[in-house]
């Protein structure tokens, strides 16, 4: 009898060692959250993604988030090694008389659906660029989601002519009124 519940403890003990070994394997995206759903970087992908061409300053960067999970999932920060800052935004107001700002709560991406981001609409800003971003460049930026899990993703740099901004400290475009604090004209990306 010793023998037998002896054995049948050292399976039980390689079979637990097993498990968790194989759950420490799995890649960090897929694992599933404490409520079994997937964590969203498992199931966000991003297409059409570039960033407005820059000299200096800060630019914008654009795509499509795509969302193939059962639920919600929220973006709430980004970065980039290309930026010594990153912001999510969005534009609030009338034609004629918009104002961008950091995007409170983040991005919300629709079970089984989208979220763009759009010249004139929600963005992610690139602020202190360290260098030059010029057409045909690469911008690697990383997506942080609500969950704590993130999505790193690479841009291309592309020409807007939608714009013609110039940017000075203080996210003012030069010739500008002020705007409210946190804002900066809508014309700084169109």
């Amino acid at each position: 009898m010793k023998t037998t519940v002896a054995k049948s403890a050292a399976l039980f003990a390689a079979a637990t060692l097993m498990t968790a070994a194989v759950a420490g394997c799995s890649p960090r995206n897929e694992a599933p959250s404490t409520d079994g759903q997937k964590q969203a970087a498992a199931t966000v992908t991003v297409s059409d993604q570039w960033v407005k061409a820059a000299d200096t300053g800060m630019t914008a960067l654009f795509g499509t988030l795509h969302n193939s999970g059962g639920h919600d999932v929220t973006v709430v920060s980004a970065s980039s090694p290309a930026a010594g800052s990153v912001e999510l935004h969005e534009v609030v107001g009338q034609p004629g008389s918009t104002t961008m700002r950091p995007k409170q709560g983040g991005f919300t991406v629709p079970a089984s659906g989208s979220h763009v981001l759009a010249p004139g609409g929600d963005h992610i800003m690139l602020m202190d660029l360290k260098k030059p971003l010029q057409v045909a460049d690469d911008v690697e930026v990383t997506l942080s989601f609500a969950d704590g899990s993130t999505l790193p993703f690479t841009a291309q740099v592309r020409e807007f002519a939608g714009a013609s901004e110039n940017y000075q400290p203080g996210g003012q475009p030069s010739g500008s009124p002020a705007q409210p604090s946190g804002g900066h004209s809508a014309g700084d990306h169109e």
